[in-house]
């Protein structure tokens, strides 16, 4: 029985030239076999999705297959005939095009599965047959809470060059930065990897961060917390006052909207600033205050 190229494909025979390389892509980004290493069904779905696309993709051979069902041998290849990708396109889909696309996908790795002669030394999948993306490198780098927050710049030592690498404002552990061409060189020709410098930031002991917003404690006097006040809040920035209220309990937080770590990659935007107040009572007292701390003691009771 003949093959449902539409079905292959997962088209109806209405698609037009967009809709049927749209198809093609996912579906060849799915079943490629070098994505698909363990499974040897892959292969052959891979051989069938360029089987459809080849005859679909062409104006003439997808004529004749919508009136007869099939493909004429004579003057046009049939079923099981092996795509042939080409540098300038003549088979009707972009080489330059899938290539990129294919080296997105895999990294540059794999083979061109299926091609034919005259396109012998040619890969979509990373240039010139042989041609290797070279290995990314990772290099773990350590910063400050505070470097976090404003932003840092670190030199990086690669050869006999140095290489000044800027560290975005709200960096977090595990954040990479990429420094683009700076991996392990290609083999054959291939482009090079990337340099990651993979952020770690050192605990503070001010501060604590949770995502962007941060908790510090602050410390005030009895008096402030009975009668109400004002206070300093540090911040990584500069401080500001904060109102407390009377009858202010120890251990209650209060927001400070806007004042916790930049959200890397929006600008003006930051977390928020959570201060923990702790009420602090005198360690030592004269006979005239104890006294009156009792009469208070007393009169509150």
């Amino acid at each position: 029985m003949p093959k449902n190229y539409y079905d292959i494909l997962g088209v109806p025979k209405t698609a037009d030239e967009k809709d049927i390389k749209k198809a093609f892509r996912r579906l060849a980004k799915k079943y490629h076999p070098d994505a698909n290493q363990n499974d040897p069904k892959a292969e052959e779905k891979f051989k069938e999705l360029n089987e459809a696309y080849e005859v679909l993709s062409d104006p003439q051979k997808k004529e004749m297959y919508d009136r007869f069902g099939s493909v004429s041998p004579q003057g046009f290849p049939g079923a099981g005939a092996a795509r042939t990708y080409t540098q300038n396109g003549g088979d009707g889909f972009d080489i330059g095009d899938i290539g990129s696309f294919f080296e997105t996908i895999l990294g540059g790795r794999g083979r061109a599965s299926g091609g034919a002669s005259g396109n012998a030394g040619f890969n979509p999948f990373g240039g010139r047959t042989g041609a290797m993306v070279g290995s990314d490198i990772e290099q773990p780098v350590t910063i400050s809470l505070r470097e976090a927050y404003q932003g840092a710049t670190r030199i990086v030592t690669k050869g006999d060059r140095q290489l000044r690498v800027n560290i975005p404002a709200g960096a977090t552990n595990g954040t990479k930065v990429r420094m683009s061409g700076e991996g392990e060189p290609g083999a054959g020709g291939g482009k090079p990897g990337d340099l990651y410098l993979v952020i770690t930031v050192d605990p503070d002991p001010n501060f604590t961060r949770e995502g962007d917003n941060l908790t510090t404690e602050v410390k005030i006097d009895m008096f402030t917390a009975m009668l109400g006040g004002e206070v300093e809040i540090p911040t990584l920035g500069r401080p500001v006052k904060l109102k407390v209220p009377a009858g202010t309990q120890s251990g209650r937080k209060f927001r400070i909207p806007g004042k916790g770590m930049p959200v890397m990659r929006q600008a003006d935007t930051f977390g928020d600033l959570f201060a923990r107040l702790l009420i602090t009572v005198p360690e030592r007292l004269t006979e005239s205050q104890r006294t009156l701390i009792e009469q208070l003691r007393d009169q509150l009771s």
